[in-house]
């Protein structure tokens, strides 16, 4: 049952009238908890488009930090369930460090926990938010202007091997 809700989302997210909205979607839930990657997203809608280079950079940027911030509230809300954890050597980084960590919010797999934890220390909202963004960006900048150079050729190539 699950299966086919992804399937039947992820088709709905790929109509090409939904473009940026997908990119918002699937970049805000990327940044939750939920391991979903979003760049193939903002690469697809950009490759399709050129034109909504800075339009999706801007969606998916929007879209993961407000993802992060769920996750700041759902840390700053969790308090009692990190209890235990409160001696490892991230609350102690993150303390020292504060708002600024909130810049490796990009990083896949620690990035979004790191959202949590800073939530659940109560470092300040709104300076995270903007580190939280800075560092979204420069990942969706780098990323998507990374895979724009990779010849077309090799995208056919690898949709062949696929089966596409």
């Amino acid at each position: 049952m699950i299966e086919s809700a992804i399937s039947w989302l992820l088709g709905v997210l790929a109509a090409p009238e939904v473009g940026l909205t997908s990119v918002f979607i699937i970049s805000f839930v990327s940044a939750t908890l939920v391991p979903l990657g979003s760049e193939p997203a903002v690469f697809a809608v950009v490759k399709a488009n050129e034109a909504l280079f800075w339009p999706a950079i801007a969606v998916a940027t929007c879209g993961n930090t407000l993802g992060g911030v769920v996750d700041y509230w759902i840390g700053y809300y969790a308090k009692a369930a990190f209890a235990k954890e409160r001696q490892s050597r991230w609350f102690g980084w993150l303390a020292h460090y504060g708002a600024k960590t909130m810049l490796l919010s990009w990083v896949p797999a620690i990035g979004d926990p790191l959202c949590t934890l800073g939530g659940w220390l109560k470092l300040p909202f709104w300076p995270s938010v903007v580190y939280m963004a800075i560092g979204k960006m420069a990942r969706y900048l780098t990323m998507t202007a990374l895979l724009l150079y990779v010849p077309d050729g090799f995208w056919r190539s690898l949709a062949h091997f696929l089966g596409g």
